[in-house]
């Protein structure tokens, strides 16, 4: 099997921080758009799990003014191109409930790493974060660790002409001298990676999801081409939660910007896309669906470590093949057989259950693991199938997961412990198994 995660190699070494845990974020923005000017101030609460005479946040690009701990006058702490580290007056003791208020201030930027650039980046008119995997510290203090979740309350003041998306419900919403302040909500843990901020000129139009309440943001010059492409979502949520459970946040919102993207984006409890993806034309019903179902897998479903990140996109990538046969297109083992024949004429040296860092985003981890999926469903059956995964969703909900506590699950309740060596197979090994028949 896989290494659990506290054997694995660090894919992101230079990101966390160890001796605590976070317990909610409260971020006051106030943003300029004209200039890109962001000045900030994050109040961190969080429990100790170490002695720490230091406690250290990752940050970049920003520069820290002030820092205070558990309401002292200030904070001694130094900066470092990467990292916030704060001095308490005293030191604090392990189990220790702490609260951090770091002001901040600078032009925000995304960050380069591996896989491009990622975090706060402006777009041709307003702003777009994409934080995955590492881009939370462009604008905001964070111990930026996929299994750190926390709650979030999140303000931003900007000028009155934009709109502000981030995750969770919006509280408040008020307009003072030319500036809007937008105040959102999110009470479920989420990772640093999924937490986000979208600000552009655009209309926010309410949508009735499957009983799950939404919201459509995006110009007013799309919103007929936005309106066709995503009015397929309640059929979606209806699709996904029958096959997964309940949906796991209290909303859902979509974020179409104004400039073309690459690729579509998940957060937490919303989705960005392009103005590419919305068409008109339905030309992105499959992108539309991962993005959904990754509310499931791989946010509420958190990873412990990002070399199982396979349990994120190789479930929404199936998740692709099972709106595709409830829609009345390909069916899934179509699907399946198909992605596997293009895999089998590729390189066959990926690991999928631990890809390397370099390889973590390759597409071939997105498919070989919905390929995974489909010899699970082979092997096992439709009915014990969506069983396996409506219990995964609902004994991990807002928590976080490696491949063992998938696979051990999946023994328990298929009551198969051969099933050990098809994981094996698939996720450990290079060769490109057979699909089950």
């Amino acid at each position: 099997m896989a290494a659990a995660p506290g054997r694995r190699r660090s894919y992101l070494p230079d990101s966390g921080n160890a001796g605590y845990r976070t317990l909610s974020y409260d971020l006051d923005l106030a943003y300029r758009v004209a200039t890109n000017r962001l000045d900030g101030q994050a109040t961190i609460r969080a429990v100790a799990t170490a002695d720490l005479s230091r406690i250290s946040f990752d940050l970049t690009r920003l520069r820290v003014s002030k820092v205070r701990v558990d309401g002292t006058k200030a904070a001694r702490f130094t900066q470092s191109a990467a990292k916030a580290v704060v001095t308490p007056a005293r030191p604090v003791e392990a189990g220790q409930e702490f609260v951090v208020v770091i002001d901040y201030s600078g032009d925000p930027a995304p960050r380069n790493s591996p896989w491009g650039t990622v975090g706060w980046e402006e777009l041709t008119d307003g702003v777009i974060v994409a934080a995955q995997p590492s881009g939370a510290p462009t604008w905001f203090p964070c111990n930026d660790d996929p299994a750190d979740k926390a709650t979030y309350r999140i303000r931003v003041s900007t000028e009155q002409p934009y709109a502000v998306v981030c995750n969770g419900s919006l509280a408040r919403r008020a307009t003072r001298s030319g500036r809007t302040t937008w105040e959102y909500v999110q009470p479920e843990p989420t990772s640093t990676y999924l937490a986000t901020v979208q600000i552009g000129r655009y209309e926010l139009v309410p949508a009735a999801l499957a009983g799950v309440p939404g919201v459509l943001a995006g110009p007013p010059a799309l919103r007929s081409r936005i309106g066709h492409d995503f009015g397929t979502l309640p059929e979606m949520m209806e699709c996904f939660t029958a096959r997964f459970g309940d949906y796991p946040f209290e909303g859902y919102s979509v974020v179409v910007t104004e400039d073309d993207l690459e690729i579509p984006l998940e957060a937490q409890g919303l989705a960005i896309f392009g103005a590419n993806h919305a068409d008109g034309r339905s030309g992105s019903d499959r992108l539309i669906a991962h993005e959904l179902a990754h509310q499931w897998f791989g946010n509420s479903v958190g990873l412990a470590s990002w070399g199982d990140i396979w349990l994120n996109e190789g479930f929404a990538c199936y998740s692709e093949w099972i709106w595709s046969e409830y829609s009345g297109g390909w069916s899934a083992a179509r699907h399946a057989a198909a992605a596997h024949a293009r895999l089998s004429r590729l390189p066959q040296d990926l690991v999928v259950g631990d890809p390397g860092p370099d390889d973590m985003f390759d597409d071939r981890v997105y498919k070989r693991g919905a390929l995974t999926l489909a010899a699970l469903r082979a092997r096992v059956g439709d009915d014990a199938f969506f069983e396996i995964l409506r219990t995964w969703t609902t004994r991990h909900r807002h928590g976080v997961v490696s491949t063992t506590d998938f696979v051990e699950l999946t023994v328990e309740l298929a009551g198969d412990d051969t099933l050990r060596e098809l994981f094996t197979a698939w996720l450990d090994r290079r060769p490109l198994p057979e699909l089950p028949r």
